[in-house]
């Protein structure tokens, strides 16, 4: 799945919110827990972000969003 996720990040990163959104929630794994944290403080929602983080097991992200995404690209392989 991780080979999904990192089209997931392609997709946001091409401005494919959305589409970012659908493959993070179809994953029911903790890397996807942290990508939907990742996609809900691009979009603002710091109170959704933060359960997305709890449920991944991580504390949130305090770098920058491009910080977080080059992590989560180096966690996925």
């Amino acid at each position: 799945m991780s080979q999904d996720l990192i089209r997931a990040l392609d997709l946001l990163e091409a401005g494919d919110w959305e589409g970012a959104h659908v493959i993070a929630q179809d994953d029911p794994g903790a890397a996807a827990a942290w990508l939907h944290a990742h996609l809900h403080r691009v979009e603002g929602d710091a109170p959704n972000a933060a359960y997305w983080y709890r449920r991944a097991g991580r504390p949130v992200f305090d770098g920058s969003e491009a910080e977080e995404r080059e992590a989560l690209r180096a966690a996925l392989g």
